[in-house]
């Protein structure tokens, strides 16, 4: 049961993660990086502690996307692209309208 909950939990994790890097606007905050890069990494090593080679397989293929976000986001800072997909004066204005 365990096994099945953490399968289910990496592979929401890591369809964000390829959505992410899919969306190929998307620049992630390097906080976001940090993070997200800590937590599948941890989920990888506690998974294959416990022999769950499932769940290790689905945060390891995370920690791919996150590091390829991570990529990104260095470039988007060397460029000055602003984070986050937001290109500024894109988006609706506050009554529905471009």
């Amino acid at each position: 049961m365990v096994g099945f909950l953490l399968s289910v939990t990496f592979a929401c994790g890591l369809f964000i993660a390829a959505a992410h890097v899919v969306n190929r606007r998307f620049v992630a905050p390097v906080y976001d990086v940090v993070a997200n890069l800590a937590a599948f990494v941890s989920a990888t090593s506690a998974s294959l502690l416990l022999h769950h080679w499932v769940p290790a397989a689905l945060a390891a293929f995370a920690v791919g996307c996150w590091v390829s976000l991570g990529l990104r986001t260095a470039r988007a800072l060397r460029r000055g692209q602003p984070l986050v997909g937001q290109v500024p004066g894109a988006g609706l204005s506050r009554d529905g309208v471009r």
